[in-house]
Order: structure tokens, then sequence, then C-alpha cells
């Protein structure tokens, strides 16, 4: 599906800055946060065929619910949730599909999936959710974080991570808007890999020596940062590629990076 196939496409962002940056795009931007939501938003999702939602939840919920939730409920239209596979329990590093066991905590992945719970009661057979590995692309990747300098190789021992490059994501997004059925996909590459075998791989492109390896557990990581290695599972796509018809683009890192560095990412300006 290409946005040529919608006659208007609207969409929300937090701050001001963000409204300004997107003033020459083709779509309609409102604001939408915790303090604010424009009136204009009601009316477009009364007209909508799709609904497209990636905002997180919070500890009272989900803040699209809490705010428009009756309205969706009473609409027809698709909608599409970005979730995240950090919602699964530790596997210790084995292979698992969508029927894996998902948290149920007070933490950031257990108010996510409270959230996907909330979004199936409340739109039934017109919800889609694509479970979102670590995203990467344009900007956002190791080849950037080594130029800049960000860049660290944290080794957890046995620890896999699966990625997907946002190009696999928006190709995800387009096919689950045309799945005549609801569902429930993994968005992730082929290969989960170590984190510290991305940065060394895209320092290898670079020509510079990777930073030194620093371990997991006496390294200075924010609790965010932390958390992401709660668990530790290889995640299947085998769904993803079967019902939705998805062949990735970028399948493992390497050829993600490749690409990213073939277009000019993590390279110094002249």
């Amino acid at each position: 599906m290409h946005a040529a196939a919608f006659a208007e496409i609207a969409g929300t962002v937090r701050t001001e800055e963000r409204h300004a940056s997107l003033a020459d795009e083709p779509l309609d931007i409102l604001l939408f946060d915790d303090a604010h939501a424009a009136p204009e938003i009601t009316e477009r999702i009364a007209r909508a065929d799709l609904i497209l939602t990636s905002v997180p939840p919070g500890k009272s919920g989900d803040p699209v619910l809490a705010q428009f939730g009756e309205q969706i409920a009473g609409n027809q239209a698709r909608v599409i949730y970005l979730s995240t596979v950090g919602i699964y329990t530790d596997h210790a590093g084995a292979w698992i599909d969508e029927t894996a066991a998902v948290v149920h905590d007070d933490t950031r992945r257990g108010l996510r999936v409270r959230a996907e719970t909330a979004w199936q009661n409340t739109c039934g057979d017109r919800l889609r959710i694509l479970r979102l590995a670590g995203i990467y692309g344009p900007g956002r990747n190791a080849l950037v974080n080594l130029a800049n300098g960000s860049a660290h190789r944290i080794v957890k021992q046995g620890q896999v991570f699966n990625r997907i490059h946002v190009d696999d994501i928006v190709r995800a997004i387009a096919a689950a808007a045309e799945h005549p059925h609801a569902g429930i996909w993994n968005v992730c590459d082929d290969e989960p890999a170590p984190p510290q075998d991305i940065v060394t791989y895209a320092a290898g492109l670079m020509q510079i020596p990777p930073p030194p390896e620093q371990a997991f557990e006496t390294a200075d990581l924010s609790p965010m940062a932390r958390s992401f290695y709660a668990s530790n599972n290889r995640i299947s796509n085998t769904r993803l590629k079967n019902e939705l018809g998805i062949g990735l683009r970028n399948p493992n890192y390497r050829s993600g990076l490749d690409a990213l560095w073939n277009a000019g990412e993590g390279r110094t300006p002249p």
C-alpha cells in the first residue's frame, strides 16, 4: 500500500518543533501529547480508513485509547499497533515465535503487554499488531554512533538481539494494512546476533578500530539501557514472511549496514 492510495493523510507529533520540521510534507500534522490533543484529531478518526499508532503506553495506560478509545471502538477503520518484541519473557537464547510467553509486571514491557490487550479489546478483528525488534536505519545506526563517539561494545555472555531496518518496517506496515485478517507478527531480521558484533562490523566498514569491549555487569548503563538485556531471545519472523509475504531487504545486520555505509552513513563531512 502506497501513500497515493489515500485521499488524505494526517499524523500527530508531540512538539511544536517537530510540527515545524514537517511543515513541507504532504500530510496534515496535528499536536498530541499527554497535555494537549488537537481538536481536529477527533474528526480525522471519524473519517479514517486506517489508523496507525506507535504511541507508547504510560503507567495509566495507553494515551491514545484514553483520549479516543470510545471513538476508535465505534469506527470501522483497520488499526495497526506498533509494539515490541521486548514483551517476551527470557527464553535463554532459544528461538521463539508470536505464541511465546510475555511478561506480566509493572515494567515498561508489562505496560506494553497491557496496551496490546487494551487495543485488542477495543478493535477486535480490525487490529493488526506488529512487534518490532531493535530499529535501525538512516541516522540511527552503529556507523553514526561510531562517527560521533557514542558507540560501545557491551558484552553479556550468550546475549543476542534481533534488529530490523526501518525500510522493512515500512513494508511490513503496508502489508499489514492490506492483510484481510487480524493478527500478531514479529517484525525482525533473520539473524539475531550479539550487540558487540554489530559495532565491530560497522568499525570494519569504516576501517577504524572498534571501541574496547565492556562487561555488561560493570558497564555504566542507564536503567533503561540495562532493561533491554532483561531477556535473551532469538525471535522468529516466519509468520511475517508466510502470512504477510514479506521478503526482507535487509535480512541481517551486515546487509543493512552495508547499504547504509554505501549511502554515506557514518562518513565524516569534508
